[in-house]
């Protein structure tokens, strides 16, 4: 059976938490690149993902969020978009039991669409992702996740290009916040115009990651469940965080999370797991509760 029948024919299916706040309590300065701790630390990179593996994830993002051309250039890694996203998969990999799974992550380029009223192309765009989803393809990844966009039209060309360069199955997260009118996106779109622009781009799976704790994802959930009916995901932060004596705290706890997880378990979730903050005991609760 394929990934994607997997998550069908399972009552939920458990995703893994945050790979940026995990670097930084494994040495990742403020400011600095997660992406080149998969050359310049591997171990650290593939621990984690053995840490979320064991805790009872079923599938692991790679360390890739932001492996694309834009963001490298940033750091000073501009040449190293071939290098980091492969090595990013074979760091996931290495611990990966039978019947689990490694999704090569995609974030936003950080550039403003010209769509979006911004500066940059969007054949430029689709040019950068279109490298990267080769590259974390050609690595073995099991699938492509593009995740916390906040452009539907950026999320959109991530889409067109993983279906240029693979047949892998493809998710999509955007983030929403919530305001007086209800949930959007940074760009005004709400999640039932945002679903429906990405399932006829061809995502095989749609939801919302970061941004809020486990309550807020709850009732977003509630939302994109009612506004289709394609496989779901959703990876909430593990609460707002806040500053206490310079450290970063994330105040919820992993039983905490686990009551928003089962309601949306019974709201229809398909796949739930974490975002910033989230750490293996989160995910490890979770898998305890539903005896995976």
């Amino acid at each position: 059976m394929n990934l994607l029948n997997i998550i069908s024919n399972s009552s939920i299916f458990i995703s893994d938490g945050a790979m940026g706040t995990n670097l930084q309590s494994r040495g990742l300065e403020a400011g600095g690149c997660p992406e080149s701790f998969n050359l310049l630390h591997p171990e650290i990179v593939s621990n984690i993902a053995k840490s979320f593996f064991d805790a009872g994830s079923q599938m692991v993002l790679s360390n890739t969020f932001g492996a694309n051309r834009f963001m490298l250039k940033k750091y000073g890694y501009g040449n190293k978009v071939s290098e980091f996203n492969s090595l990013a998969i074979k760091n996931a990999s290495i611990h990966k039991p039978d019947n689990r799974f490694v999704l090569g992550a995609i974030g936003p380029t950080g550039e403003i669409l010209k769509s979006n009223s911004g500066l940059t192309e969007d054949a430029e765009v689709l040019d950068v992702f279109t490298e990267q989803t080769s590259e974390l393809y050609n690595a073995g990844a099991d699938g492509i996740i593009i995740e916390t966009m906040i452009s539907t039209e950026e999320a959109c060309l991530a889409v067109k290009a993983t279906k240029a360069t693979s047949n892998l199955p493809i998710f999509t997260t955007m983030m929403f916040n919530k305001g007086p009118r209800g949930w959007f996106t940074m760009m005004g779109d709400s999640p039932a115009k945002a679903i429906s622009k990405l399932e006829n781009a061809g995502a095989d799976v749609v939801g919302a990651n970061c941004g809020n704790g486990i309550v807020a994802m709850v009732e977003l959930a509630q939302e994109i469940r009612d506004s289709t009916d394609q496989l779901t995901l959703i990876h909430s932060n593990a609460g707002i965080p806040s500053i206490r004596k310079n450290e970063l705290i994330y105040p919820e706890s992993p039983q905490y999370m686990v009551e928003g997880f089962l309601k949306m378990k019974n709201i229809g979730i398909n796949i739930v797991g974490g975002c910033c903050g989230t750490t293996p005991e989160h995910i490890n609760s979770l898998s305890k509760e539903l005896k995976i």
